[in-house]
């Protein structure tokens, strides 16, 4: 019985050995690989390495071949650890489109900005500005450039632009923007960035226009800055540092910057013609070094309105009293007791009113040098000049009684033209009424000729050189005097 189970477990082991090793003979051995001959005449390369120490050309050797599928088992979990890993950080999140925004419109430009994009575990290829549909330029530094300023824009014109994102995971597109461009008349666009500015007053009176115009201002140049205003380029705590260190005198650094980026520099009188004018005025004359046209009124203006601010507050009480002696320098005509009619007299111009007397006396002048150079540029007189009768004829005296006073002829008065009463002649008295007088003769008035008086003459020095050219004088008559 022992004996049959001994045999039962070498044929087992037998089968065992038979099923899980084969059997070969080393033909050839090489320095790195045996030839291996099996019972069928199989040929069979196998690493010598692998080869029992010691073995031979021709040396018989077992090789066992097992499955390890605990081993299996644990690369399979690792594998699939992995793929998992690489699931949750590169096939959960995706770049995102970006996300444009308008940050400034003038008449000629936008200035576009947007977020940081996000490209996930995606590499960037390039990111593209569409104008209108059309590609206008790649961005440059996109990992790291936010904003793009496009010029050259039409004048009041709708646009539209978008952003193009190219990555390694596909393209993603941004949302369109719609803008149009200002007119002239609108200037809120107008980003300014003040540099050193020597008038603070007048730097307060720009930051104010700036805000009437809902225009904006800042202390660094930036994408969107429009121009650059000063009056000096050099550096004061207030405005830009200086370039060199602690030279005050030195250009400032956004002073610099503002000329590398060709952004214009006026003054701040620029700004204040914008508002006056409600557009956008040409910025030629109000660079920096010349002389603004409106200088001279804002200074004007600025000492009027502080001159007012330091007057009284009762202007219109100054006024009354002033225009009272005005009123009252005329004095009201009297009229006399008898009925007479008012006597006119001459109205002289008052001290308040120097232009009238300025012009009654050149005017006199005037005269007087007219008639004077014409007299001596002819050197004869009119030939129809008369003298008054009263040179001609003297007057004789009338002999009055001792016991009457001797009283003075009447002397004509100057008429009214609106009064002509008919002058009195001395009647004789009761007591001498049979008395014979002498002849008296009295000079009426109207018997008198007296020359016109010269005639206002108000042309010029030429006009009466012209008029003595054209006077025919004729003969001229010697008159003993």
């Amino acid at each position: 019985m022992s004996i049959s189970l001994a045999a039962a477990a070498a044929a087992v082991e037998a089968m065992k050995r038979s099923q899980d090793s084969y059997t070969f003979t080393i033909g050839k051995l090489d320095a790195g690989m045996a030839i291996l001959i099996g019972e069928r005449a199989h040929l069979i390369e196998f690493p010598s390495v692998l080869l029992p120490p010691g073995s031979t050309t021709g040396s018989i050797v077992n090789i066992a071949v097992h499955q390890n599928l605990s081993e299996e088992r644990k690369r399979d979990q690792q594998f699939w650890q992995l793929q998992h890993d690489i699931f949750e950080t590169f096939g959960c999140s995706s770049p995102e489109p970006p996300h444009l925004e308008v940050r400034n419109v003038t008449q000629t430009s936008v200035t576009l900005e947007w977020p940081p994009i996000k490209l996930a575990t995606a590499k960037l290829r390039s990111l593209d500005i569409y104008k209108n549909s059309q590609r206008v330029a790649a961005i440059p530094s996109p990992l790291t450039n936010t904003s793009t300023k496009l010029s050259g824009l039409s004048l009041d014109t709708p646009y539209t632009f978008q952003l193009v994102l190219r990555t390694s995971a596909g393209t993603f597109h941004s949302n369109i923007v719609s803008i149009r461009t200002h007119t002239i008349a609108d200037t809120s666009g107008i980003s300014v960035c003040f540099g050193t500015v020597a008038d603070p007053i007048l730097l307060e009176d720009a930051k104010s226009a700036l805000r009437e115009m809902k225009a904006k201002w800042s202390d660094k140049i930036q994408i969107d800055t429009t121009h650059f205003v000063c009056t000096t380029p050099a550096m004061t705590p207030s405005g830009a540092q200086a370039s060199g260190g602690s030279v005050a005198a030195g250009p400032g650094v956004e002073y610099q910057k503002a000329l590398q980026l060709s952004i214009p520099v006026v003054q701040p009188q620029w700004i204040l013609a914008c508002l006056t004018e409600k557009k956008m005025v040409p910025i030629v004359a109000y660079y920096l070094g010349v002389t603004p046209p409106n200088a001279a009124s804002y200074y004007s203006q600025r000492t009027q309105s502080m001159s007012q601010a330091s007057l009284p507050s009762s202007g219109s009480a100054s006024s009354a009293h002033k225009s009272a002696p005005n009123r009252s320098s005329m004095p009201v005509p009297s009229r006399g007791t008898d009925g007479t009619p008012p006597q006119r007299k001459s109205i002289e111009p008052t001290p308040e009113d120097p232009e009238a007397e300025t012009e009654a006396t050149q005017q006199q002048k005037r005269s007087a040098s007219i008639t004077e150079t014409r007299h001596r540029s002819n050197g004869t007189m009119d030939r129809n000049f008369k003298f008054p009768q009263s040179q001609q004829q003297p007057l004789q005296r009338v002999a009055s009684p001792p016991s009457q006073p001797s009283s003075p002829p009447p002397v004509p008065k100057q008429q009214h033209p609106h009064s002509q009463k008919p002058i009195p002649l001395p009647s004789p008295r009761e007591g001498e009424a049979g008395e014979e007088m002498p002849p008296v003769n009295i000079i009426t008035p109207s018997s008198v000729e007296v020359p016109p008086p010269p005639p206002v003459e108000k042309e010029t020095r030429r006009q009466v050189i012209v008029d003595e050219e054209d006077e025919d004088v004729g003969e001229t008559v010697e008159i003993d005097l």
